[in-house]
């Protein structure tokens, strides 16, 4: 228990004197430097002290909620994370993780996952919303996305507005602007032009240039015989 003890009382001098490694850098970038950990129980009330103000790279442990403007290392938020700009490394939170910027890495929560820009990495969760991503995911709700490459797990839906590249499985749907891979749910996919493969029960495409559908229903407003039960594709 000692060691424990002292161990946690150097960390938090550790962090106490932090400021050793502040950085010139302007007021408008809204950081004061950076620090190699930051300790407390929700940013601001933390060592180094400020919301908002220090670059973390290394440790970010917060009891409830924590903030950086850059982060690389290991962050865990208690209920939620944000970063104000890049995110580098491992981020753990109960509800909440947010990257207003890129994000690299892994991501785990057992709520929303939410990126302003790309997510390339893994992420795991309840849902998730960003612009683009790019590695595997899974999410217990579903995924959402613009652009979206690689492998991706919905328990109810995926949704790409704009492109899938890869494999999409959803416990009920898939739909996608325009889907390049496989689109596998239980019940129905949808893709305004597929260049792949769909399997479900029900499978529309208002174009398919090149791929098949397999399921009981299949559609392709496209082609000559646009309804085709077990299997239809380009012709």
């Amino acid at each position: 228990m000692k060691q424990i003890l002292k161990a946690g009382i150097a960390a938090l001098a550790l962090a106490a004197i932090a400021p050793t490694f502040a950085q010139d850098v302007e007021e408008t970038e809204g950081t004061v430097g950076w620090t190699p950990i930051a300790l407390g129980l929700a940013t601001p009330v933390q060592l180094p002290w400020g919301l908002n103000r220090w670059d973390v790279y290394g440790l970010d442990l917060n009891l409830f909620y924590s903030d950086a403007p850059d982060f690389a290392g290991l962050d865990f938020g208690g209920f939620a994370t944000t970063v104000r700009r890049e995110t580098k490394g491992i981020v753990f939170s109960a509800l909440f993780n947010l990257g207003c910027e890129d994000v690299y890495g892994l991501r785990v929560t057992c709520g929303l996952n939410m990126c302003a820009r790309t997510v390339k990495g893994v992420e795991l969760g309840l849902i998730s919303f960003r612009n683009s991503f790019y590695g595997f995911d899974a999410h217990l709700l579903g995924n959402a996305q613009r652009n979206q490459c690689g492998f991706q797990i919905g328990g109810l839906a995926n949704v790409s507005a704009v492109e899938s590249y890869g494999v999409s499985l959803a416990g009920i749907s898939n739909l996608a602007r325009t889907s390049y891979g496989l689109q596998l749910s239980a019940i129905f996919n949808m893709t305004d032009e597929l260049h792949g493969a769909q399997i479900a029960l029900v499978n529309y495409a208002k174009e398919c240039p090149s791929g098949f559908q397999i399921g009981l229903v299949n559609i392709i407003m496209d082609n000559r015989i646009k309804v085709l039960p077990f299997v239809n594709g380009y012709f």
